[in-house]
């Protein structure tokens, strides 16, 4: 996928973790928005189906480019994203190399429906 020809046609919202209390001392987690949307590029790279436990999971992984922000550079791993009202985890965030440091690509997987 090459940058001068990139379609930053989804709108990508990130969630970061958010650690509560369930009011009988037990820490829960959740998700939360974090940051407004942005506008980025998807392309499928894999995806897989395995049987575990006699069910049959599949998943799909995709990269996703966006610009590079100050608000892109602080995401991690640990946070997951919603694209087309699926939610993807983070595997991978690296700085794409032409043009120099403009997008950011995101390594990402999703359980497939």
């Amino acid at each position: 996928m090459g940058v001068n020809v990139l379609r930053l046609d989804r709108r990508l919202q990130f969630l970061r973790a958010v650690m509560g209390d369930d009011g009988y001392g037990n820490v829960i987690t959740g998700w939360a928005a974090h940051g407004v949307p942005v506008w980025g590029a998807r392309k499928d790279v894999s995806d897989a189906e395995q049987v575990a436990a006699g069910r049959l999971l599949a998943t799909v992984t995709a990269r996703f480019i966006i610009r590079r922000s100050s608000f892109a550079a602080g995401l991690t791993p640990m946070d997951q994203f919603t694209c087309d009202g699926a939610t993807w985890a983070i595997d991978g965030i690296k700085e794409v190399a032409q043009p120099r440091r403009g997008f950011l690509e995101i390594t990402a997987t999703k359980g497939a429906a």
